[in-house]
């Protein structure tokens, strides 16, 4: 725990004052009291008043850290929650505060899921090893992860609808272990009002996504009236190819494989397919 010490002023003629700085030599000082040079300003001017109203609660507050902290309780969640009630609050409250505090976060926690919702062909997940919260760095050994948004949405919809929420059960299984490069491409125009022969459900997933940071749409544009979209397999492979990464699709973009050499290699070792079984 940081210690500050804290200078005090000469006040011989008030020995309990001089005797408080003495104790709260050693004592952290609370969050809200950033400048240590106006702690004991003026002391003269507030005499015993100051050690009554302001040096006694100082005391006070750092016994009920020091026994809240000896209960397994977070020196910040202490200090939140003696900030948010009276100075003179009782043990009872303080303490039920801060199981409120704990519960809060735990239920927060459980809503992050907890087994893996796609499952690479070849792979089986091991559900003995635990799993990475979603404040944790990536591993440095793990490459960026780009996904063929298209794909995976159709193939999710059953090749009818284009399923948001395969998306995102592609991006929660790289997530959930501990990778944080993912790159979800889309075409632009699937941002658009869905049309009957263009099938498009829980589309409010893009908006996460795209907050996210993790979802790109490819630019597309209408002329005439008709939609000009971009070659959307050209940009994963090129994004994938330049961060040495891995794709994510059940396409073999035999096109771009002729194309150029260096590719065709590339999509041969680095692409990963997939399957969906209910959600999973």
């Amino acid at each position: 725990m940081h210690q500050t010490t804290v200078i005090c002023p000469k006040t011989p003629e008030k020995p309990q004052l001089s005797f408080l700085c003495l104790q709260l030599q050693r004592l952290p000082l609370p969050r809200c009291l950033s400048d240590t040079s106006q702690l004991f300003q003026n002391t003269e001017k507030f005499g015993l008043s100051f050690y009554k109203d302001f040096g006694l609660d100082l005391l006070y507050q750092h016994i009920k850290v020091e026994r809240f902290l000896k209960l397994g309780y977070s020196h910040s969640d202490i200090l939140r929650v003696l900030d948010n009630l009276h100075h003179d609050a009782q043990t009872n409250d303080i303490l039920e505060e801060l199981i409120k505090t704990c519960h809060t976060r735990t239920h927060k926690d459980k809503s992050v899921p907890n087994s893996p919702k796609l499952v690479p062909r070849g792979c089986s997940p091991n559900p003995s090893q635990p799993r990475p919260g979603p404040d944790r760095d990536s591993a440095p050994d793990f490459r960026p992860v780009v996904i063929d948004g298209s794909n995976v949405a159709m193939s999710h919809g059953n090749k009818k609808v284009f399923s948001c929420q395969g998306l995102q059960l592609a991006v929660n299984w790289f997530w959930d272990k501990g990778l944080r490069d993912i790159t979800v491409f889309v075409p632009l125009w699937r941002k658009e009002q869905p049309r009957p022969d263009a099938p498009i459900t829980d589309q409010h997933i893009l908006h996460g996504l795209e907050r996210r940071k993790i979802l790109v749409y490819t630019p597309s544009r209408c002329v005439n009236g008709k939609r000009v979209v971009c070659y959307d397999d050209r940009y994963i492979v090129k994004l994938a190819f330049d961060s040495d990464g891995i794709i994510v699709s059940n396409d073999n973009y035999r096109d771009l494989q002729t194309e150029n050499p260096q590719w065709k290699k590339f999509i041969e070792e680095r692409l990963l397919m997939y399957s969906f079984a209910s959600d999973k």
